[in-house]
């Protein structure tokens, strides 16, 4: 019985028993008990997060009130109010363990994890899947030791893919102050999925969309330990075998507030794809924060999984990444380049403009700093550093990722645009000269209808473009940049210029967090494939 209370207090959360069979799933009922003393430990863990992200504002408040707390008879009052809160959160811990000794399914669930924790067969699997419940206490599916060459006394691998940041050698007081921003307030206003208040607005919905995802479309839930240690909470769905584009694996990455239970996901399910996707760190059952050597550690031990695990090829894996989620794609694709294609939905070239748009110009020397060492999220530069092929999606009424403070915003600002000069000029450096470039920001200033007008009224011959471009490819090979344009007069380099926009880039109508219809989920356009396929 002691044994029995001591797996309950330690226990996590369980949420639904998914349906078994001819068994319907259904919802986890908690007792009285178990309910009165978790909503306390939920109260108390809300409290705890929010002190940590506004230190820096009770810092501030404390400091000057330094003559009355920071006594000893203050300290003394302090030191009782730290006992009693910490008396009534043993209660409260006291009554969710009894509650949940009292329940049946519970006793079931916490018997099925104590075995899987110390042998993670599996059949005990196959039963802990038959459960939601906190990720925290899940056994590991799989680990970077089992991907590289690891040393078992260092504790470490010999190699390691991730990008280590620079460090800081400004002032000791910027080096200070950037802590702090990254650590509190900033790193929630650039993930505000990582705060505690998200995670409760969404814990429903989360729930929900994990629901469907095991129960209708057959998903699996997967813990993968990333290189930092972080666990990565994923979701796979395999296609294969029933549909011709199952043997294409999607990995989906979110936005700063998505989760892959109500996220991106949908678009290449609702296309038949097998797709796996994968929570930021910090964000849902992922532990960490999304700082970007985490974000790589991630996304790579989920595309380990994906080669190792799943039994993918790389050249059958496309990467999809939604706003923020871009980074972490376009890392992987540098890093994995024989990847099938790169699909980047509503993402920027940089986090500096729209931060800078955004913040107070006042703290611009603290928010260069920041970014620059805490959260250099530089999509453009690594996007540009893989050569296969790629899909940019910009939604002409993008309020986020746009820097222009109209109340309808100017396309033109839409930091998508950017992206896809920085990549044309990186892949067709001969094409891409002032004149073709000021034509392209033109053509990009347009809306669907105008861009329609502007690419007829120019005469631009698809044919012609793609004929031009298969022959270098025949000739020379795929490999960018293309030593392609020297000699070409300039109304067909301007052909050329819009050709391939139109090509690398698609407009959708809609904002920034609408659904991506299906019609708009397709296999990037390339020059490669349609030479051999001709």
């Amino acid at each position: 019985m002691i044994s029995a209370f001591f797996k309950c207090f330690f226990g996590p959360r369980l949420y639904r028993i998914y349906k078994i069979d001819d068994q319907a799933g259904r919802p986890y009922t908690d007792n009285l008990v178990e309910k009165v003393g978790d909503s306390v430990v939920k109260l108390m863990n809300f409290c705890y997060s929010f002190c940590k992200w506004t230190s820096p504002v009770l810092l501030f408040f404390f400091y000057g009130k330094v003559s009355i707390y920071f006594t000893t008879e203050g300290m003394i009052d302090l030191g009782r109010l730290g006992v009693r809160v910490g008396a009534f959160v043993l209660l409260a811990l006291f009554c969710r363990s009894l509650g949940r000794l009292m329940n049946t399914d519970y006793v079931t669930f916490i018997e099925i994890l104590s075995q899987a924790q110390t042998n993670n067969s599996h059949e005990l699997k196959t039963l802990l899947r038959h459960y939601d419940s906190g990720f925290g206490k899940w056994p590991v599916d799989y680990s970077w030791k089992e991907t590289y060459n690891f040393d078992k006394t260092e504790g470490k691998p010999v190699t390691s893919r991730l990008v280590k940041a620079q460090p800081i050698d400004d002032g000791f007081h910027l080096r200070l102050l950037s802590y702090i921003a990254a650590n509190t307030f900033g790193l929630r206003l650039a993930y505000p999925g990582y705060t505690d208040l998200i995670n409760l607005l969404t814990f429903n919905m989360l729930i929900q969309g994990r629901t469907n995802l095991v129960e209708d479309k057959k998903g699996y839930r997967a813990k993968l330990e990333a290189e930092d240690g972080n666990h990565i909470d994923t979701m796979f769905v395999d296609r294969r075998g029933t549909s011709d584009n199952g043997n294409t694996l999607v990995i989906c990455s979110e936005g700063n507030a998505g989760f892959y239970e109500i996220g991106s996901m949908v678009s290449p399910l609702d296309s038949n794809y097998s797709v796996l996707g994968w929570n930021h760190p910090g964000f849902a059952g992922s532990t960490g924060a999304p700082f970007p050597s985490q974000e790589q550690a991630a996304i790579d031990i989920v595309f380990q999984y994906a080669i190792n695990k799943l039994g993918f090829m790389p050249d059958n894996i496309v990467l999809f990444g939604w706003s923020i989620g871009g980074y972490a794609v376009s890392w992987c694709a540098k890093t994995y380049p024989d990847i099938k294609a790169v699909i980047l939905d509503a993402t920027f070239d940089d986090i500096y403009t729209l931060a800078f748009a955004r913040l107070p110009k006042s703290w611009y020397t603290l928010i260069k700093t920041t970014i620059k060492h805490r959260f250099n999220l530089d999509i453009g530069d690594l996007i540009c550093q893989y050569n296969g092929p790629l899909r940019l999606i910009r939604r002409t009424k993008d309020e986020v990722i746009t820097t222009s403070d109209t109340p309808i915003p100017a396309i033109v600002t839409n930091r998508g645009n950017f992206l896809l000069v920085k990549v044309l000029k990186i892949r067709y450096p001969n094409i891409m000269n002032e004149e073709t470039e000021s034509l392209l920001w033109r053509y990009l200033g347009c809306g669907t209808t105008e861009k329609e007008s502007l690419y007829l009224s120019l005469g631009v011959e698809d044919e012609m473009c793609t004929s031009i471009l298969q022959s270098y490819v025949s000739e020379h090979g795929h490999a960018f940049p293309y030593d392609l344009g020297n000699d070409l007069p300039t109304d067909t380099k301007n052909q050329l210029v819009l050709f391939l926009a139109n090509k690398y880039m698609v407009d959708f109508e809609s904002t920034h967090c609408t659904p991506l219809p299906t019609s708009h989920f397709q296999i990037p356009w390339s020059v490669n494939y349609q030479h051999i396929s001709s």
